[in-house]
């Protein structure tokens, strides 16, 4: 991460910082790169945190860790150089080391047959990889606690801080209750031209037993598989694979969903769980270089189940849901293969329902309340120069500035072409914060490249706007966009009804034949 800049306010940047409402939601592990980041702040003279005190609270967060040394570079720094170390910790990291050993030796076996490529693959091929099978072979020396200890051994790895050499052994425990497709064999490519011709794919054993491939192909799901899975995806966070971090993301979404709808989780444990996710999906889309990682975010966050996370838990949420709708409007506009942006206008739509529902508010939210809701142009601008210091300061969001301030204008500008139907280049320069030359090129550019029905008139300094009309095409699929789902709740309903009526005329049937029996005897 790069530090802002100084001309950020302290005052206001410490204001809106949230580190202090997401840190509940996030592991310990990865609550580092948050102080780091805000320690970079301070140095840059940007928000007004004492550095001392962050050394303090990485210290308290490194207590319950394995991470000996760096708890004691931690606590020199908030001492002194010269401070002696206390005894606990170097009690505590000669108990780290002892268990360390332990904990190795209790799992060398699972980590020699880990490490044996061709008999896992040969094991793999015959459906013999798994726990039941290697801890029933005397040749192996396995047993249900090796296992076990390996998994603890990899948690361990994890609370030292070797995140990379956790992930790669959680993948490997992962993979014995995991029942991934198998290779095709010669032969099966003519059974594919067969399915090409028409015939009916053949099934067999194997591919009734084949995983969730969402959920690394695991065949079943518990709460500590589910464990596992968070695990996974800490890992792959704190290593910064981000590719992978988004698989693991929708791994344990899945997993979450799958307990819930099976009933394992409660309503109220799955609506934590989801919080959770919530929080820790931001490393990932924020981070996601395909540039479809704020697409992604924003589905997320507007699906039901989720945003009642997000309304009921942590409204303080919804500063990231309106950045990354103002950030991807126009590219889901230009995906949609649109002539105008109705795709960017329903998004907006949607955001503006879910700010209504949430009690939050800092410059980003309120300057699309500003903008969209209430029209305030002067209101609107006020709250974009406050934007740029909350974005610079904030950990997720600072790589994004320099995007969304050149997004923001595009919204002031469609926002003021929408009610004005000649505009002046020297007033709308002056809201943009331009003079008109620079106003005059940008809009020029912004005609070209977003897809605008507007022209400049440059004999009368001024933009003249089209009529803006919407194509029947576009109507019709607002109109019908939810038609799938109105019409699977309609479904849904009528089956529900006919299940009551067949049920209240089983009950009438009982309860006359009851009578008719009482009435015999």
């Amino acid at each position: 991460m790069t530090a802002p800049t100084a001309s950020s306010s302290p005052a206001d940047a410490a204001t809106y910082d949230l580190t202090s409402l997401i840190s509940p939601y996030l592991d310990l592990h990865m609550m580092f790169p948050l102080l780091e980041y805000i320690d970079s702040l301070i140095s840059a003279k940007a928000i007004s945190y004492s550095s001392s005190d962050v050394a303090q609270a990485r210290l308290s967060l490194l207590k319950p860790t394995h991470m000996v040394d760096y708890a004691m570079d931690i606590y020199r720094e908030v001492h002194g150089e010269e401070a002696e170390i206390p005894v606990e910790m170097e009690e505590q990291k000669r108990e780290v080391f002892r268990e360390l050993e332990e904990l190795r030796e209790g799992q060398v076996k699972m980590d020699e047959l880990f490490r044996n490529e061709e008999l896992r693959a040969n094991l793999v091929q015959s459906n013999q990889w798994n726990v039941k099978f290697i801890t029933s072979e005397p040749g192996f020396e396995v047993t249900p606690e090796t296992i076990a200890t390996y998994y603890k051994f990899a948690k361990f790895n994890y609370d030292c801080g070797d995140y990379q050499q956790g992930r790669d052994m959680l993948e490997n425990y992962i993979s014995l209750f995991a029942s991934p497709p198998k290779p095709q064999k010669e032969g099966e490519e003519d059974e594919e031209d067969d399915q090409l011709a028409g015939a009916p794919p053949k099934t067999s054993a194997d591919d009734e037993k084949t995983g969730n491939p969402n959920m690394y192909y695991l065949t079943l799901i518990d709460s500590n598989l589910l464990q596992v899975l968070w695990g996974k995806l800490s890992c792959e966070i704190l290593v910064e694979d981000w590719e992978e971090a988004s698989i693991a993301l929708v791994a344990v979404k899945t997993a979450i969903e799958s307990l819930a709808s099976s009933h394992k989780l409660t309503s109220l444990e799955a609506l934590h769980q989801r919080t959770w996710l919530l929080h820790w999906s931001l490393f990932v889309f924020w981070n996601d270089a395909s540039g479809k990682g704020l697409e992604s975010m924003v589905e997320l966050f507007t699906s039901e189940k989720y945003l009642q996370a997000v309304t009921t838990h942590a409204p303080h949420l919804l500063r990231y849901l309106t950045a990354a709708v103002l950030l991807c409007k126009r590219r889901a506009a230009k995906k949609a293969g649109s002539n105008s942006n109705a795709e960017g206008r329903r998004l907006l739509r949607d955001l503006v329902k879910v700010m209504q529902q949430c009690e939050y508010s800092d410059p980003i939210v309120e300057f699309v309340d500003k903008l969209s809701v209430k029209f305030d142009f002067e209101a609107a601008q006020s709250q974009l120069e406050r934007c740029e210091t909350v974005l610079s300061s904030d950990f997720f969001l600072c790589k994004q500035t320099e995007l969304f301030m050149e997004e923001a204008r595009v919204f002031v500008f469609e926002n003021y072409c929408r009610i004005h139907h000649k505009i002046d280049l020297k007033n709308l320069g002056e809201k943009l914060a331009m003079d008109r030359d620079r106003a005059e090129r940008w809009i020029v550019d912004l005609i070209r490249n977003a897809m605008l029905d507007a022209k400049i008139d440059s004999e009368e300094g001024c933009v003249v706007m089209g009529a803006g009309t919407v194509s029947m095409y576009e109507q019709v699929m607002e109109k019908t966009r939810d038609l799938t789902a109105r019409s699977g709740g309609l479904a849904a309903n009528l089956r529900g009804y006919l299940n009551d009526v067949k049920r209240a005329k089983s009950n009438r049937d009982r309860k006359a034949r009851e009578a008719m029996e009482s009435g015999e005897y």
